[in-house]
């Protein structure tokens, strides 16, 4: 499968999770998880989509470092995500494990950001 379109399609897993975190806090009236769905519908949903979109329409883009920004913010965003339920219910010893993923995703999206400024060109 492209880079593009596997970006495209865990984006949308992203999207699923973060919708329902949000119905969840509005059926409680509980917004202690604002954080996390923030995150994870912009960090998952939105800037993986962009992504899968830039990839899809540079494949040269994909050829170089989308594979390593790939895991690095699927890996990255999900640690920081399990981290920051812990941390916004009050659990301080998962901070660094917050930061720990937080860490990967910049690592990943400066990759990206590399990527796409050295090899997304408009076409001749």
């Amino acid at each position: 499968m492209k880079m593009g379109v596997k970006l495209i399609k865990i984006s949308v897993v992203y999207f699923v999770i973060g919708v329902c975190i949000g119905l969840g806090m509005s059926m409680t009236h509980s917004f202690a998880l604002t954080p996390v769905h923030v995150h994870i519908n912009l960090l998952g949903w939105t800037a993986l989509t962009l992504a899968g979109i830039i990839y899809h329409l540079f494949p040269q883009a994909a050829a170089k470092w989308a594979k390593v920004h790939f895991w690095l913010h699927n890996i990255g965003l999900p640690v920081m995500m399990i981290g920051l339920i812990f941390v916004v219910y009050g659990n301080e010893a998962f901070v660094p494990v917050t930061a720990i993923g937080g860490v990967l995703v910049v690592i990943g999206v400066i990759l990206f950001a590399i990527n796409v400024l050295k090899n997304v060109r408009a076409s001749s």
